[in-house]
């Protein structure tokens, strides 16, 4: 894998990258240090370790909570074929796709990922223990899933099974029964929005208030679009996949425009095998 931002000079060994700034109140975190390119690597152009992924995708120090995005998107803004990201990536996009499980408190994500992707429960990775030990994490990060009517079919193992119990996050108005079907599975629901309404930033206010304060969401696209619009969206990683879909998928973020863009700063490119993996940061 090749680092192909930031620049390093190659004949004076890997220079120390600034990060640019983050959010008022927040270290932003680090451009990837990783190796030296060939350095590190497994093999010719071959990924990077674990350890120096997870030391390139770090968390920022600091006690507020920090929203990242994964997401994939086709060259032609896909952000899914035929209703599901997997066609669109790539055997190292999954590595960073489980490295940034393997640092994040909590894991984020809408009900319909959670019909179409078919989410089972996270689960704990020896290759992680050390660093969570060591962060003061549990063995895997939470799921919390956001939906509204709570449409869910609470007998799958991501509701009965998980190694840490599964957050079910709505609002206080949400049905009665369903909200007892979700207990009764073993879930716990947290209400963050008022009627049946999630509110973004609430919902992510109370994830922190438990102490999981390194988010990650995975999607949907309407989820992300939701925090998009909230502003609270404080960093995006992006795969960039060599395909063209046609058709008309969703993009990577969904719903209503937001009245003024929001800015993006480019914090790190790595490439292999034609795939970009991007960091933003808000500017």
């Amino acid at each position: 894998m090749r680092r192909l931002f930031p620049v390093t000079d190659m004949t004076a060994g890997p220079a120390v990258p600034v990060a640019p700034a983050g959010p008022a109140g927040s270290a932003a975190p680090a451009a990837p240090a990783g190796p030296a390119d060939g350095a590190g690597t497994e093999g010719e152009g071959g990924d990077w370790s674990l350890d120096a992924l997870a030391d390139a995708y770090a968390y920022p120090a600091g006690d507020g909570p920090w929203l990242r995005a994964n997401m994939v998107s086709s060259l032609d803004g896909a952000g899914q074929h035929e209703g599901r990201s997997q066609p669109l990536s790539s055997e190292t996009d999954m590595r960073i796709f489980g490295t940034l499980r393997g640092l994040a408190d909590v894991i984020v994500v809408g009900a319909e990922t959670v019909r179409l992707e078919g989410y089972r429960p996270a689960r704990a990775r020896e290759a992680f223990a050390e660093r969570r030990a060591a962060a003061g994490q549990g063995p895997a990060p939470v799921i919390a899933v956001v939906s509204a009517s709570l449409d869910l079919d609470f007998s799958l193992p991501l509701f009965t099974a998980p190694l840490v119990p599964t957050l079910v996050l709505t609002g206080s108005g949400a049905p009665a029964e369903r909200v007892g079907e979700a207990r009764k599975a073993g879930a716990e629901v947290l209400f963050a929005g008022d009627g049946t309404r999630v509110d973004p930033a609430r919902a992510l206010a109370v994830l922190a208030e438990r102490g999981l304060r390194r988010q990650l969401t995975e999607g949907g696209p309407r989820l992300l679009g939701q925090f998009v619009a909230a502003g609270v969206l404080d960093e995006l990683c992006l795969t960039i996949s060599p395909t063209m879909t046609a058709g008309d998928a969703q993009r990577i973020a969904g719903g209503p425009p937001v009245a003024v863009p929001t800015r993006f700063r480019v914090a790190s490119v790595l490439e292999r095998d034609g795939f970009l993996f991007t960091r933003y940061l808000r500017s």
